[in-house]
């Protein structure tokens, strides 16, 4: 499947507004795929997909989550997080997107995991540092994007784990534990 096909069939799916952060999430996985050496149309692929499920009714991604046998600590978490496991889930049945590397990085997108490859964490980066998204801290983590991709995802669930905590939300443990994964691995 190219770009436009895939984009055809993203659309219909998403408000124009998330339409438009579609294409920035894609725009900057490309630039990251090509800047971190992976592979270019998996990132764009991921990308485009990546909100697949975003506006689907909670209802319709309970139902998957429980049908799918997906984790169910799921379902004891904000319904934020159910649209990437849902949406990597209809990718594959609905659009026929088989790679498993592009279907996890759709998956974990929101959340984040343990042993994150290149392209779940260009996706997940892309995601919070597209040209779209204006809040405090995403300046400092695009600066650190364009110098160390670990450091950079680190930063960014740092913002996230933080911003959940002030908030008095609970943290999904895949974050948690991605984190601390991440900073382990980096030795720092």
């Amino acid at each position: 499947m190219d770009r436009e096909q895939a984009l055809e069939i993203v659309k219909p799916q998403l408000t124009e507004h998330r339409y438009v952060h579609t294409i920035g999430v894609m725009e900057t996985a490309i630039r990251l795929a090509e800047k971190y050496g992976a592979d270019r149309k998996k990132a764009e692929m991921a990308a485009i997909f990546h909100d697949y499920a975003k506006f689907r009714p909670k209802e319709e991604m309970r139902q998957v989550i429980v049908d799918q046998k997906m984790p169910a600590i799921l379902l004891e978490f904000n319904s934020e997080l159910w649209h990437a496991p849902v949406g990597a889930f209809l990718a594959e049945k609905e659009a026929g997107i088989k790679d498993g590397e592009i279907l996890d990085a759709i998956r974990f997108h929101t959340s984040g995991r343990v042993g994150m490859t290149l392209l779940d964490k260009i996706i997940y980066l892309a995601d919070y540092i597209e040209p779209g998204r204006h809040f405090p801290g995403v300046d400092e983590v695009r600066d650190l994007a364009e110098k160390d991709l670990d450091i950079a995802l680190t930063q960014s669930m740092k913002n996230t784990i933080l911003f959940l905590i002030k908030k008095n939300q609970q943290v999904f443990p895949d974050t948690f534990n991605a984190y601390n994964s991440i900073v382990k691995n980096s030795g720092g």
